[in-house]
C-alpha cells in the first residue's frame, strides 16, 4: 500500500534527509566525473581537458531533458500518493517511463547528428573539436539510459524511498570508478576509455533505479496506447516547461564556455575544473529542488498547505547553513584543488576565484532551485521556466561579456553570479505566488486537511517502511 510519506513529521527533518540522501547519489555521479577531469589532467595535454570543458556543455545539455521529465514525473506521482491513490501513482509513472523512452530516444539522436556544428558553436576548433566530438559520440548514445535512470529515481523519491535512488547513482559511480583506470590508462584510450566507461554506467543507473520499483512499490502497469495518451497532457503540462526550465542552463553555460574560449584553452580549462567542481561541492543544493518536490506534491496532495509554505521556508534556511560550510571548505582547500588538477597560470587563478567569494554567490541559485521546486509542484511550472531563462540569458550573457571585458576570463565568471541575484529574488516572488493560488487542475481540486487526532509522529528512517 503506497503510503503519504511527507504529510505528517517534521519537515526540516524531512528535507535534510532527503537532500542528503539524494545528494550522495548526485554527487556520486560527478566526483567520477571529477576524477576523469583529473584522470585527464595528469595526461598533460591541454587540448583534452578543454575537449572535456566542451563535451560538458554538450552533455548537460542532453540531461536536461532527463531531469525535466524527472520533475513532471515526480510531481504527479507525489501529489497522488498524497491523495492515498496508489493506482494513479503508479499509472503516472509508468506513462513517465514510456514518455522518457519515446521522446529520449530521438532527442538524443537528433544531439548526436548535431554534435559537430554544437561543439563548434561552443568555440572549439581543430584536434579540441575532433577528441569533444569523438568523446560525445559514444557518450551520447547511452543518455537516453541516463533520463530513464533519472526518471526512476524521481519516482522511488516520491515514495520517500530516499535510500534506494540514491543508491542507483552510487552504484553506476562505483562502475565508472573501477572501469576508468583500466580503460584510460590500463588500455591506453584516454577520452575513449573514459566515454566508454561513462556508457556502461549509465545502463546500471537504469537497472538501480528501476528494480526497487518492481520489488517494493508496485512496479508499472502494462502501457496502454490509450492510457498514455490520456496520460500525456498532465505530464507534458509540467514536464514541457519543466524541461524548457532546465535547458536554459545550459544554454547560459554554453554561452559562458563561448565567451572563455576567447581567452584560450587554459581558460576553457579552468572553467571546465569549476563546472566539475560546482556539482560537487553543491551537490546537496543542485538535490534540494528534487528533495523538496515531493514532500510539497504529497502535502499539497492532502490539502495541508501550511505544511507547504514551511517546507518552502526550511528549504531556504538549509541553504544559507550549507552554502556557508561550503564556501569555508572550498577557501581552505582551494590549493590543493588547484594541485589535484596540476593547474597554473590562467587556470589556476580560475580555480581560486570558483573557490573563493563566488562559492557563496551559490546561495542565490539555491533560492531559485527551491522556488523553482514550489512552482513546479503546485501547478505553476511556466513561472520556473521565466526564472530559469531570465537567469541564464538577460542575467548572465550581458553581464559575462561586460565583467569578461573588465577582468578577462575571471571576470567571466563573476559576472555569470551577478545575476543570480535578481533572479533569486523574482524566484521567491513566484513561489509565494503559486503558493497563495496553487493551480491543481491537473489532478482536481485540493482537499480540505484532515483533521490531525494525534501529534505528528517523525519520519522514518531512509528507506523505513511505517504500517
Amino acid at each position: 500500500m503506497a503510503e503519504a510519506k511527507f504529510v505528517q513529521g517534521n519537515l526540516f527533518r524531512h528535507i535534510v534527509v532527503m537532500s542528503l540522501t539524494s545528494s550522495v547519489g548526485l554527487m556520486a555521479v560527478f566526483i567520477v566525473d571529477l576524477i576523469n577531469m583529473a584522470y585527464i589532467s595528469w595526461l598533460g595535454r591541454a587540448e583534452l581537458a578543454a575537449a572535456i570543458g566542451y563535451a560538458g556543455a554538450v552533455l548537460f545539455f542532453t540531461t536536461s531533458f532527463g531531469i525535466g521529465m524527472s520533475i513532471a514525473v515526480s510531481a504527479l506521482v507525489s501529489r497522488a500518493l498524497g491523495q492515498r491513490d496508489p493506482a494513479l501513482a503508479r499509472g503516472k509513472a509508468t506513462t513517465g517511463m514510456v514518455l522518457g523512452l519515446v521522446f529520449g530516444v530521438p532527442f538524443s539522436a537528433l544531439v548526436w547528428v548535431m554534435l559537430s556544428p554544437m561543439v563548434r558553436l561552443l568555440g572549439a576548433e581543430g584536434l579540441t573539436h575532433d577528441l569533444a566530438v569523438d568523446y560525445l559520440r559514444i557518450v551520447t548514445l547511452g543518455q537516453p539510459l541516463l533520463m530513464l535512470g533519472m526518471i526512476g529515481a524521481a519516482i522511488l523519491r516520491s515514495h520517500g524511498d530516499a535510500r534506494a535512488a540514491m543508491m542507483a547513482t552510487v552504484w553506476g559511480a562505483a562502475i565508472t570508478v573501477v572501469l576508468d583506470p583500466l580503460l584510460i590508462f590500463g588500455l591506453g584510450l584516454d577520452l575513449t576509455g573514459a566515454a566508454l566507461a561513462g556508457l556502461v554506467s549509465r545502463a546500471v543507473i537504469l537497472f538501480m533505479a528501476v528494480r526497487p520499483i518492481l520489488r517494493r512499490h508496485g512496479g508499472f502497469d502494462r502501457p496502454t496506447l490509450s492510457g498514455v495518451i490520456a496520460d500525456m497532457g498532465p505530464v507534458f503540462a509540467i514536464g514541457i516547461p519543466a524541461i524548457l526550465t532546465q535547458v536554459a542552463t545550459p544554454v547560459g553555460q554554453a554561452f559562458v564556455t563561448r565567451v572563455a574560449s576567447g581567452f584560450g584553452e587554459a581558460a576553457v580549462a579552468g572553467m571546465a575544473i569549476a563546472g566539475r567542481l560546482t556539482p560537487v561541492a553543491f551537490g546537496v543544493i543542485f538535490a534540494l529542488a528534487g528533495a523538496i518536490g515531493p514532500i510539497i506534491g504529497q502535502n499539497l496532495g492532502a490539502g495541508r498547505m501550511d505544511r507547504v509554505r514551511r517546507a518552502f521556508r526550511d528549504a531556504l534556511i538549509f541553504t544559507a547553513l550549507v552554502i556557508a560550510l561550503v564556501s569555508g571548505l572550498l577557501f581552505l582547500l582551494r590549493a590543493p584543488i588547484a594541485d589535484l588538477f596540476r593547474a597554473e597560470g590562467l587556470t589556476r587563478d580560475i580555480v581560486y576565484l570558483f573557490c573563493g567569494p563566488l562559492a557563496l554567490m551559490w546561495f542565490f541559485n539555491g533560492v531559485i532551485f527551491a522556488g523553482n521546486a514550489v512552482c513546479n509542484n503546485l501547478g505553476r511550472p511556466f513561472w520556473s521556466t521565466v526564472v530559469n531563462w531570465g537567469r541564464h540569458t538577460i542575467g548572465t550573457m550581458p553581464f559575462a561579456v561586460w565583467f569578461g571585458q573588465l577582468w578577462g576570463a575571471q571576470g567571466v565568471l563573476i559576472g555569470q553570479a551577478v545575476g543570480g541575484v535578481i533572479f533569486a529574488a523574482l524566484a521567491v516572488v513566484f513561489a509565494r505566488m503559486a503558493m497563495a493560488r496553487p493551480n491543481v487542475a491537473l489532478n482536481g481540486p485540493v482537499p480540505a486537511p484532515a483533521p490531525v487526532s494525534q501529534p505528528e509522529a517523525e519520519p522514518a528512517a531512509p528507506g523505513e517502511r511505517r504500517a
